[in-house]
């Protein structure tokens, strides 16, 4: 197979496919030469993150397409229903990113929570008397209640990391449960049950930090929105790696300044790449520009899994 891996994919994904007789090019192509570009190539495969889109458009113009892949979780950039009902395979990496977003999730808890951000830009001021006197309040996460609002993979990760800080966790998801956890610690393996609740509503007055973990709607509603910020414990600290457009941001401005809501962390926006400019300006928001998995771990094991299962359908495509 010829491929495009348009948004790149690691060394070790690269190698496997070719070592697996597939072609694979990482040349970056713009999105409004897309289309033309894999029917010129004669591109049998194209693989994306999150800069590339391919629509029904793209999928409409290229017949000798057969597989488009995402190295990632979310697959709002694809059209992956009309993908497949036009006979085409789609495929993501669900399970490779995981910690990786956990991780950046538990450095942004930190970071709201002693000003890391906002002390950062300021510290060349020099006035370290006002400075500390800026940042003295401070909290610990330790026996602190965080809400992780979906508890897939990630959201399950990002609660080993919490219980591993001294956090309590409330899980918020559509089926009420309780979900064992199981902790590696210093070679040892704990099992710790967390309580997954079914309403958002009714544990929001509990919560002294947020964690959201779903997909972007289908309807485009927000999960947190004005009403949302309404019921939540004041000073609460929010942080959105999952996707733009599931907190609403003119709601999570004004909760910021009403002080319902301490700080926030944002590695996702509903205008990307150009940011509302007043989330990126704003002293109490710490922000990333959508970097949850972008760690050298994970790409190794995006890149594997991405390569594991084309070859296994090529290998179908022949049987």
């Amino acid at each position: 197979m010829k491929i495009l891996a348009n948004d790149g994919i690691s060394d070790l994904g690269k190698a496997l496919l070719e070592a697996g007789g597939h072609e694979v090019s990482t040349t970056k192509v713009a999105q409004e030469a897309l289309a033309n570009t894999i029917n010129q190539e004669g591109f049998d495969a194209v693989l994306v993150r999150s800069a590339t889109t391919v629509r029904k458009v793209v999928i409409d113009a290229c017949p000798g397409l057969k597989l488009i892949g995402r190295g990632g979780v979310g697959m709002d950039n694809i059209d992956v229903s009309y993908a497949r009902d036009k006979g085409l395979t789609v495929i993501n990496t669900p399970a490779s990113s995981s910690q990786s977003v956990a991780e950046l999730v538990m450095g942004q808890l930190f970071s709201i929570s002693r000003f890391l951000n906002d002390s950062f830009k300021n510290i060349e001021t020099g006035d370290f008397s006002t400075l500390k006197k800026n940042y003295a309040k401070g909290v610990e996460l330790r026996g602190k209640t965080i809400g992780i609002i979906g508890f897939g993979r990630i959201g399950q990760c990002l609660a080993a990391y919490a219980l591993g800080v001294g956090m309590k966790v409330i899980a918020i998801e559509r089926k009420a449960r309780i979900q064992p956890i199981t902790l590696k610690i210093a070679g040892q393996t704990l099992e710790v049950p967390v309580k997954v609740v079914d309403s958002l509503l009714e544990v929001l007055d509990q919560l002294d930090y947020i964690s959201i973990h779903v997909p972007k709607q289908a309807d485009g509603a927000a999960v947190i929105g004005t009403a949302e910020f309404k019921r939540m414990k004041k000073g609460v600290r929010l942080v959105n790696t999952a996707r733009g457009g599931v907190i609403e941001e003119n709601a999570l401005l004004e909760a910021l300044e009403n002080g319902t809501v301490a700080a926030a962390a944002l590695d996702v926006y509903e205008n990307e790449p150009n940011p509302l400019k007043a989330l990126i300006a704003h002293p109490r928001i710490a922000c990333t520009p959508h970097i949850g998995a972008a760690t050298l771990e994970a790409q190794d094991r995006i890149g594997e899994e991405l390569a594991e299962l084309i070859i296994a359908f090529a290998k179908e495509q022949k049987a």
